[in-house]
């Protein structure tokens, strides 16, 4: 016979799941002393609050975001993480109601940068955008907790993605520094290197692109544009931040090449373009002002620096780039406070 305490175990999720607080996987029980030890990460007091969330426009709380960390599996260490990635996401740029509640399967993506990422072992290298590592896992799910017990994002309810997408249950990474031979995705976006950041983008899932055969960045570049020239995303008509994330072996030759994050980025505006013909015919013609009109080969990017560059992954010549719900939404970039209220810039934050 089941113990008692299976038993209870197996009633919360019932019940749990018939409140609509769940993700659809089982929950780690929020116990008074599971919420404290969470809270105890950091130097905010649980009444304080990060703001409301759309679109329910439910408060967020720090006592209700750490609730929601628990029930996800976080361990404390990581709860700084999840409180910056809330802020961000709650900064105006990052149209939270929009990505909630539109009908495209976008869903924040929290990218870890600088030297907690590594401390908490979140991955960056191989598998990074799957399972496997709890960090990964319990932070993104967190996130998504959040945003579906804050925010209301129940699916067909206020979350009216038409699909949806594997990744609303857990979208989070870190960006390989380690064998990146460019500057931190956060250090392009102004941060120091020494501070620990999170950026978020309301993006679809990775999109592989593979190429074992080039040798040269002339190759990767070509293989990387035709990829990123997808009528069918909103990149196509309606622009905004894609990310491209390079293996480690093909920033690598890149590099030895000689492109640096600009000289990749002014590539790619050159170059991930759609010909207008095709484009005319069925890519969304008319939803949004033609910045272009007089291109014969329409941009999936306004201007170069929209792409974000950064490297994740272990070896193996793939990449993969990450489409997003278009410039309605901007990234945010937010740095990450630890319990005493440290670090250099903990309450800055930028969007761009």
């Amino acid at each position: 016979m089941p113990s008692t305490i299976q038993v209870a175990a197996d009633a919360l999720d019932d019940e749990f799941d018939e409140r609509g607080w769940s993700d659809g996987l089982p929950i780690v029980a929020p116990t008074i002393a599971r919420v404290d030890a969470m809270l105890a990460a950091t130097d905010r007091h649980r009444e304080d609050e990060l703001g409301t969330m759309p679109p329910r426009q439910g408060i967020a709380s720090v006592e209700i975001l750490a609730v929601n960390a628990v029930m996800a599996g976080c361990r404390p260490a990581y709860f700084p993480v999840v409180l910056a990635a809330v802020e961000a996401i709650l900064d105006p740029a990052f149209n939270l109601f929009s990505v909630q509640a539109t009908t495209h399967p976008c869903s924040p993506c929290v990218i870890v940068n600088g030297p907690l990422a590594a401390e908490l072992g979140i991955n960056a290298r191989y598998g990074a955008f799957g399972p496997g590592v709890r960090a990964n896992a319990t932070i993104g799910r967190a996130i998504r907790l959040i945003l579906l017990n804050v925010g209301g994002a129940q699916p067909g309810i206020l979350d009216r993605s038409t699909q949806g997408q594997p990744a609303k249950y857990a979208f989070c990474v870190a960006e390989n520094e380690a064998e990146s031979p460019w500057p931190a995705l956060h250090v392009s976006r102004g941060f120091d290197a020494s501070v620990s950041t999170v950026t978020v983008t309301a993006a679809d899932g990775p999109h592989n692109i593979n190429d074992h055969v080039s040798q040269t960045a002339d190759g990767i570049l070509a293989t990387v544009c035709e990829g990123l020239s997808d009528m069918a995303s909103n990149n196509a008509y309606l622009y905004g931040q894609p990310t491209l994330a390079f293996g480690p072996e093909h920033a690598a030759i890149l590099a030895a090449d000689g492109y640096d994050r600009e000289k990749i980025q002014a590539h790619v505006f050159a170059h991930a373009r759609i010909a207008r013909e095709r484009w005319e015919r069925g890519g969304m013609v008319g939803m949004f002002e033609d910045l272009f009109p007089d291109e014969a080969r329409v941009p999936i990017i306004k201007c170069p620096e929209d792409l974000l560059v950064m490297v994740v992954g272990g070896f193996g010549r793939h990449s993969c780039w990450l489409p997003t719900f278009g410039d309605t939404t901007r990234a945010v970039t937010r740095a990450i406070a630890h319990a005493d209220g440290s670090p250099l810039q903990a309450n800055t934050s930028l969007s761009r």
